[in-house]
């Protein structure tokens, strides 16, 4: 049976459904599964360490229609996180030892409640990531002042830049995205983002624009460094190279573009064993737009919930029962332990 065929058959099923279908075929394509691989390496089940973090979605809503973005955000989502909601998960940070917030989305910032939120936070003394998409800055006055905000409360930016060149960001990204990005860092930039000595941490974020996996982040962190300060006078504090996970909108690419058998094998012959033990999802829990619990991002867009008794939703938050849980892997898994590993921060090995 054909991935093609497969795919017309359960066109009745969500799109969660029938990407885990694919994603569970691995047989078709003669490859082992994630579980296989990591048993000889004593780590199945693969067991949290910690809950250092909170990664919060509060809404698939977005400015942009990126074509690698595994949240299948755009401006036509309206899952939208409440303030209610958000409150279950101040509620829930009071009562765990997370010390870390990263906001995702979507646009985080296109939330309405999405600086009360930032406040609330702060208030905690938590850190604070915000995953920026950088032209949300200049889509409309109303968020003009968002570098300012940011630095008030000692956000820590992360953004998206696949490319130090126009043609390559807007070809991944939309056009015009890549001059708007620019001018936006230099907006960072200008208030101390970047900078060292102020404390204002600015981060990029690298994907490959292809099926292919990431070059060495070192390397393409000088590279990015180089050119963007020769070229624009911008200066930025790390950069994270991350693999593409066949997950959502760059899943159904891979199908239809008939990739995906040849991506899963080279993520498959990358992987390293040693990048297990730092996949991001050991040390996290994600909290979905409408407040359900998940073992990474990844496995949020694929509707895998915390399963084995675990309370499921943040208004049932039991740090406990986190701790004692296992997580949930299926061939996804790949793209987090491939070559030096990939996770929201970047490699997890040297």
């Amino acid at each position: 049976m054909t991935l093609k065929t497969l795919k017309r058959q359960e066109h009745a099923l969500s799109i969660a459904d029938r990407q885990i279908k694919i994603l569970s075929d691995y047989d078709a394509i003669g490859i082992q599964s994630f579980e296989e691989m990591i048993e000889p390496i004593g780590m199945m089940p693969l067991k949290p360490i910690s809950v250092d973090t909170f990664q919060i979605n509060v809404g698939k809503m977005c400015n942009q229609v990126c074509k690698h973005c595994h949240v299948d955000a755009g401006p036509d989502r309206k899952e939208i996180m409440t303030r209610e909601t958000m409150q279950q998960c101040l509620d829930a940070l009071k009562i765990s030892n997370a010390t870390t917030v990263d906001l995702t989305g979507g646009a985080p910032e296109m939330n309405p409640d999405f600086r009360w939120f930032v406040e609330e936070i702060s208030k905690m003394g938590k850190h604070i990531i915000v995953r920026c998409n950088l032209t949300i800055i200049l889509a409309n006055p109303k968020y003009h002042d968002l570098p300012e905000f940011f630095k008030k409360h000692k956000v820590n930016v992360v953004s998206s830049l696949p490319s130090f060149t126009a043609s390559r960001t807007d070809a991944q990204r939309g056009d015009g995205v890549f001059g708007k990005s620019i001018k936006a860092l230099q907006m960072l930039n200008e208030i101390g983002y970047g900078k060292e000595g102020t404390g204002l941490k600015l981060d990029l974020v690298y994907n490959p624009s292809g099926a292919f996996l990431p070059d060495d982040q070192e390397v393409l962190h000088h590279e990015f460094e180089r050119k963007l300060k020769n070229n624009f006078d911008i200066v930025f504090n790390d950069l994270y190279a991350i693999t593409n996970l066949p997950v959502s909108r760059f899943l159904d690419y891979l199908v239809n573009s008939g990739n995906y058998e040849d991506y899963m094998n080279e993520l498959v012959n990358a992987f390293n064993p040693a990048a297990v033990g730092g996949v991001m999802c050991r040390s996290m829990v994600s909290i979905g737009w409408d407040g359900y619990l998940y073992d990474c991002d990844f496995n949020q867009m694929l509707e895998m919930k915390l399963d084995n008794g675990v309370p499921d939703h943040i208004k049932d938050f039991n740090l406990d029962k986190l701790m004692a849980r296992e997580i949930k892997i299926n061939q996804h898994c790949f793209g987090c332990t491939a070559g030096a590993g990939s996770s929201c921060g970047g490699t997890t090995t040297n």
